[in-house]
């Protein structure tokens, strides 16, 4: 039986993502923001998504490995004219006391040995695959008509070879440099050959002001990397993974769009960018924050778009599908339900601003009308049903989880307002996680001896887990390893990965476990002190990545990935999971050893 994996890498530079699989195809690149429609999309259509690749002619081998300790992808090949590997690229640098980072990809065809006879196709599409371009040729670049802005292809291989697709001999290095907006105005290949070095640098300069513990070293930096590029930085805002309608098991309909901003989401990648001591990422977060809760007047919603845009209509594209799964959706109508966790999210995600005094913020004084505000939030709302982390559709619980974020962030606004020696914010804050731990102990089960899902429900939530790893439990007691025993018994598999929950929701029973819950399971594991069962807990699941180490957001019972990809709650669940394991070992962590 053949396991299902997601055989691509991507590249990014906090502008715009770009998939590229194991035969040197972009399958998926959106342009000009993570949620426009993509200009390459083959991903979810293999006719309409068009076509960005770079292959032999022939029968071939190919290898796929990023540049040591960065975004930068290799894609090798082996065939019978030679060796070539083709290195990509999205630009990132410093310039001018600034990120440069332009909506373009360079492609660099190396050759290695031989003479490869290699085909380049490229064909752009708009509007969802609706819109084919005009092609026409300049003197050293191809211009594809019809898009909003302008799009062109410049490269030193002849036009004629890539326009009418045919096949040449790769007898020297060739560059490709596909730009969406403003061109290429200068020499190419000095110039590609400067921006792939200096964003190689970039990129292992940036992992080098990266804490990292001294065990599974290899796999959180390459989690901090892929972190890194779903912050989309012009605004801040931090997306939950650059894909749309990967379904969550074959023939599930479970199709989601996550290219947007989930505060839920954000406050985990925070909490894991404040380990490895990357402050930038969240100041930008919180500005991005501050901005909509400027605008919102009425209740916060679960998510946003990467500019705080409020309206995410969801609807259906006419388009095949990933392996044919249907439907393929584009937006979120997660956006108009009532889910309340997120004002504690928020408070929990943002304390460190106001209270880690590394962080030179100049806007401290605007702890009193956030957090207050956000207090006010959390008492309205302590006893209303809500949809829950999960999202679900026709049903609505006074969920524990939500209940476990107002007193997570009531927990929180009282150490923002010791920290400014605010009296009656503390009392206020102080009098609401009171409020907040009494209704978490009515979804005590003293049969089960577990919190279960909701208020008055029987089911059991992998969202509960996180009763131990976020201190409302003492993990030391009896409460936190029977709460911890039965989770266990009910929600994990034999493999070690663990369930959101297995009763039927809205789509039917689920089939594919949640990948970040087997994390939070290692975390948990590792906070009871059962060290030796989270290390082989956690070794176990690493073999659930793809060849390049990246996780997806759901694994099926093979080991299979689904769901959308990359998940940044993945990557979150095992940065913070190594942390912990570090910490309860003792473990040193590796600091920087430049001057931030």
């Amino acid at each position: 039986m053949q396991i299902h994996r997601y055989e691509m890498g991507l590249v990014g530079n906090c502008s715009y993502i770009a998939y590229i699989d194991t035969h040197a195809n972009v399958k998926w690149m959106c342009l000009p923001r993570f949620d426009d429609s993509f200009i390459f999309g083959s991903l979810l259509d293999k006719q309409r998504g068009g076509e960005f690749s770079v292959t032999p002619i022939g029968e071939y081998t190919s290898i796929q490995y990023y540049i040591h300790n960065t975004n930068v992808l290799c894609t090798e090949f082996t065939c019978a004219t030679g060796s070539f590997r083709v290195i990509d690229c999205a630009p990132r640098f410093q310039q001018y006391e600034r990120y440069y980072r332009p909506l373009m990809l360079v492609r660099k065809l190396e050759v290695l040995k031989g003479n490869p006879y290699v085909l380049v196709r490229c064909r752009p599409r708009g509007n969802y695959g609706a819109l084919i371009p005009e092609v026409v040729m300049g003197s050293n670049h191809l211009r594809f008509l019809n898009f909003d802005m302008p799009v062109r292809l410049t490269t030193d291989i002849s036009l004629s070879n890539i326009k009418e697709e045919l096949p040449f001999v790769l007898d020297r290095n060739r560059y490709l440099v596909f730009t969406y907006g403003e061109p290429l105005e200068a020499p190419l290949k000095p110039t590609a050959e400067d921006f792939i070095n200096k964003t190689v640098r970039f990129w292992q300069g940036w992992i080098k002001s990266t804490y990292v513990p001294d065990i599974y070293q290899e796999e959180v930096i390459r989690s901090a990397l892929v972190l890194k590029l779903h912050q989309y930085e012009d605004t801040g805002g931090i997306i939950a993974s650059g894909t749309t309608s990967l379904p969550e098991h074959n023939g599930s309909s479970r199709t989601w769009d996550y290219r947007y901003c989930w505060f839920r989401d954000s406050y985990y990648t925070l909490k894991a960018f404040n380990e490895m001591g990357h402050f930038d990422e969240l100041e930008r977060y919180f500005d991005y924050i501050q901005n909509i809760l400027m605008n919102e007047e009425g209740r916060i919603q679960p998510l946003y778009s990467i500019t705080g845009k409020k309206e995410l209509e969801e609807i259906h594209i006419d388009l095949e599908g990933y392996l044919n799964n249907q439907p393929v959706r584009v937006g979120n109508k997660a956006y108009l339900q009532t889910q309340n966790d997120v004002y504690g999210q928020i408070l929990v995600g943002v304390m460190p601003l106001y209270t880690d005094k590394r962080l030179m913020y100049t806007a401290r004084s605007s702890y009193k009308i956030m957090t207050n505000r956000l207090l006010d939030a959390i008492e309205l709302t302590m006893d209303e049903p809500d949809a829950g982390l999960w999202e679900f559709r026709n049903v609505k619980q006074v969920h524990t989880y939500t209940m476990l974020f107002h007193w997570a962030g009531s927990k929180a606004a009282m150490r923002i307002g010791q920290m400014m020696t605010d009296g009656d914010l503390v009392a206020k804050a102080e009098r609401l996680a009171k409020e907040a731990a009494a209704r978490i102990e009515k979804a005590y089960d003293p049969e089960q001896k577990v919190y279960t899902q909701a208020m008055g429900s029987p089911n059991l939530d992998a969202s509960t887990l996180k009763l131990i790893t976020m201190s409302y439990l003492d993990p030391n007691s009896e409460r936190a390893k029977n709460h911890l025993a039965a989770l266990e018994k009910s929600l994990r598999t034999h493999q070690g990965l663990f369930y959101r929950y297995v009763h039927p929701d809205d789509f039917g029973i689920p089939e594919a476990t949640f990948l970040v819950c087997a994390f939070w399971y290692v975390d948990a594991l590792a906070t009871v002190g059962r060290i030796d069962d989270a290390v082989k807990t956690l070794d176990g699941i690493l073999k659930y990545a793809n060849h390049l180490g990246i996780f997806s957001e759901d694994v099926g019972l093979d080991g299979s990935q689904w769901g959308n990809f990359p998940q940044t709650y993945s990557h979150v669940g095992l940065i913070n999971a190594v942390f912990r394991i570090s910490k309860k070992l003792d473990r040193p962590t590796f600091m920087s050893p430049y001057p931030r």
